[in-house]
């Protein structure tokens, strides 16, 4: 049995990145080749035309964040008069019906059912019903281009909390916090690893013969949702919507039938193509939410690799990248990583994990 003990490590806080370097491929990667002791290489992202081969397949996930936090207040009647109270609220994932949302609620006690929290002149919510994991559903005066418009001037970006209790979003957040390649919105959060790149190094690895595919996992809050059982077999894992098109898995599958390997950007691109292999043994198209957990005696049937940033101590997101390296190789990765103070989480560095050398 893996514990939850088996993926902890002591982690200098000052190592944990509250704003990303500039430019983005300047940002530090460790290069990681094999499950054996030994192989590893400090360079940086710029480096990565010269680290893959023609042929080999990135998979980029084309997730946008949206600004999911919003701050509105509830005002009600009262024997001195009409008061208010401030409320946080941090957008979950869309319900079926248009313009309603599932959301966090800070604080949820000063709130009744049917009462309207205001953003804004012309934008507000209904507070319907609380759910009994502790979200609320609320339905929203706006759906479809009118509720996007206005929640990008009323909204704040959603940093993760190791940051946002270290520094409040700001204007840069909203160029920092989304990947140059971001296309479909949806996500509350970002696939970190795909923040590393821009337009030139992009051009870079397309003119070295680096094939790319764009895949779609709306990275949901629960990403952050902390391991809270000490037999990991027992957790159970968020679920979060994804696609793999019909083009991509087309893509996919050449490459790993002409021998290139396939990479992909960050954990959610990987969680998501290896979901989209589950019935077949081999990547298909794929529609739908994924609650797929990867630990360590995952049997990959598609990745041969993953770039990533460095994850927090105890997370699903250590457990998986064990499952690709080896629990032992992956403690002797971050011990590196610590000792030659690189940067942690979502803002930080990069590692390239390639279990196969």
């Amino acid at each position: 049995m893996m514990r939850l003990s088996d993926f902890d490590f002591a982690l200098p806080e000052e190592l944990i990145a509250t704003s990303p370097v500039r430019p983005r491929p300047a940002a530090r990667l460790l290069v990681a080749e094999g499950k054996g002791p030994g192989g590893l290489r400090d360079l940086h992202v710029r480096d990565l035309p010269d680290l893959l081969r023609p042929g080999d397949r990135l998979v980029l996930n084309d997730t946008r964040v949206i600004p999911a936090r919003l701050t509105g207040r509830r005002w009600r009647e009262s024997a001195e008069g009409r008061v208010s109270a401030r409320i946080e609220v941090t957008l979950l994932e869309p319900a079926p019906a248009p313009g309603r949302w599932r959301a966090l609620l800070k604080p949820l006690r000063k709130l009744r059912e049917g009462e309207e929290i205001v953003f804004g002149d012309d934008f507000r919510a209904l507070f319907e019903e609380r759910g009994e994991d502790g979200t609320a559903l609320l339905s929203f005066n706006l759906a479809g281009d009118d509720f996007d418009a206005a929640l990008q001037r009323a909204g704040q970006m959603p940093l993760p909390p190791y940051i946002a209790a270290r520094r409040p979003a700001d204007q840069r957040d909203r160029e920092d916090y989304q990947s140059v390649f971001a296309r479909r919105s949806g996500a509350v959060a970002a696939p970190t690893a795909s923040l590393h790149f821009d337009e030139a190094l992009l051009a870079r690895l397309a003119e070295k013969g680096v094939e790319m595919s764009h895949v779609t996992l709306h990275v949901g809050a629960g990403t952050f949702l902390p391991v809270k059982v000490e037999d990991i077999s027992r957790h159970r894992m968020h679920a979060e919507w994804g696609e793999v098109s019909p083009r991509a898995a087309e893509e996919i599958a050449a490459t790993k039938a002409a021998g290139g390997r396939v990479i992909p950007v960050g954990t959610t691109a990987l969680r998501l193509i290896e979901t989209a292999a589950r019935e077949s043994g081999a990547i298909a198209p794929w529609r739908g939410e994924t609650d797929i957990f990867i630990r360590p005696g995952f049997d990959f049937r598609v990745a041969d690799g993953l770039m990533t940033n460095f994850h927090l101590p105890k997370s699903t997101l250590m457990m998986l990248v064990s499952a690709l390296m080896g629990l032992e190789r992956i403690r002797e990765i971050y011990a590196h990583a610590i000792r030659e103070r690189y940067r942690f989480f979502s803002y930080g560095d990069a590692s390239l994990l390639l279990p196969d050398g």
